[in-house]
């Protein structure tokens, strides 16, 4: 009988995995914290209906990818596809629209998505993010950019690219659809034959078309970024203007479009050349309007979420610190495991890093055992009256009672 494997397009985090992530998650916790946000955790799951009012009924991810059932009591969940419409859901539930402006807030959480599983791209992955609830300001935009760029650097994520654009009002865009949809119609025949059959619904999108028969025709076509408003435009300079205050380089790129419909004015995109084909590691941008569909009042908001598996492909090797063990408890005689237990137990309770032998080992296995782990003491236990405590460091061990280790240890005397 073959042996089950998980299913594919997911992965097990394994203790060395979890040791990577533990310092992707350092990261973000000081970074994001010293810039006064609050780390927010939204339900695996959610009503259907959240996603595809917000996402956009016309998104791949509603359309394709969301992992959707019904809970047995006829309603419709969905395994979450993104984070940010949960987190505007719960702003909204919480009454957080009622604290002090802006309401600042991160995550870090599982996401779903049928998509086709590659390196980088799977159906169960993680994300970190960021958003900002209540501020119009372009300072929010810009400040969210390089919180992002901070986090990139701190792993040491490689060959990262900043893109920016602007997408304008919903208006604005409104009137561009129109004709970049008559662009399109126009030039049906230099189009894939997907690109053809979403012109209605999202024609937008034709700007992320692989197909190079189609990206050579989009050349032609109308860009929205040379059609904003004077305020949409004045809010783009003013966030270019801080991101070159901060140092931060970026390439202005008018095709950009995120896969979102929520989006409006700024929207941004980190890549890393280190990822090869898929190379988008995190981005966002802002979604004046989201808190609104959700029956909220017209409400300010931006925000960003990256991929945490593709940070950690593209960051390489990261310094993980080993883990402490104070003491190993090494039982050597009949009576002694039960001393042994109370003694690993006790040591635990005073704050130091305890083990002891589970599996039956010799006292030489175990010694050897002690040392693969890195222990700096190692307590023989041979009876509840005797121990010897070994400092692995210097070799040198002394004879004492059970109860006078931790004492010992902690005063980090010189054994004689």
């Amino acid at each position: 009988m073959s042996s089950i494997q998980a299913p594919k397009g997911t992965f097990d985090v394994l203790p060395a995995d979890a040791a990577r992530r533990g310092v992707l998650e350092a990261h973000a916790q000081r970074i994001l914290g010293a810039a006064g946000y609050g780390r927010i955790e939204t339900p695996t799951f959610e009503a259907t209906e959240l996603f595809v009012r917000t996402v956009g009924e016309a998104t791949d991810i509603v359309q394709k990818e969301m992992y959707t059932f019904d809970d047995g009591g006829g309603r419709s969940l969905t395994l979450r596809p993104e984070i940010t419409a949960p987190v505007c859901r719960a702003y909204l539930q919480h009454g957080m629209h009622k604290l002090p402006a802006p309401v600042k807030l991160w995550y870090l959480s599982s996401c779903f998505r049928a998509e086709a599983p590659q390196q980088g791209r799977y159906r169960q992955f993680w994300q970190v993010g960021a958003e900002v609830i209540g501020s119009a300001t372009p300072e929010t935009d810009a400040e969210l950019i390089v919180l992002l760029a901070d986090l990139l650097q701190a792993l040491g994520v490689k060959e990262t690219r900043l893109r920016l654009s602007s997408l304008g009002t919903p208006a604005t865009r409104a009137e561009y659809r129109d004709e970049l949809t008559a662009f399109l119609r126009t030039h049906q025949d230099g189009l894939s034959r997907e690109v053809v059959a979403r012109i209605d619904l999202n024609p937008m999108r034709a700007f992320d078309a692989g197909d190079p028969r189609t990206r050579e025709t989009m050349k032609g076509a109308p860009i929205l970024l040379d059609r904003l408003a004077p305020d949409d435009a004045e809010h783009f300079a003013r966030v270019r203007e801080l991101l070159d205050d901060a140092g931060l380089r970026y390439d202005l790129d008018p095709t950009l479009v995120r896969g979102l419909d929520y989006y409006a004015r700024t929207v941004f995109e980190f890549t890393s050349d280190a990822l090869g084909a898929q190379s988008g590691v995190g981005g966002g941008g802002r979604y004046d309007g989201l808190i609104e569909q959700l029956g909220g009042a017209p409400t300010a908001a931006s925000g960003w979420a990256a991929g945490v598996e593709r940070m950690l492909l593209a960051a390489g090797e990261l310094p993980v610190a080993s883990d402490v063990v104070d003491l190993f408890v090494a039982p050597a005689g009949a009576a002694a495991p039960r001393t042994a237990f109370e003694l690993a137990n006790e040591a635990r309770r005073a704050g130091l890093s305890a083990q002891m032998e589970l599996s039956g080992r010799s006292l030489k296995g175990q010694l050897r055992h002690a040392d693969r782990l890195g222990a700096r003491y190692v307590a023989i236990i041979e009876d509840p009256m005797r121990a010897s405590l070994k400092n692995m460091e210097s070799g040198e061990q002394t004879e004492l009672e059970p109860a006078a280790v931790i004492p010992t240890i902690l005063r980090g005397s010189r054994l004689a």
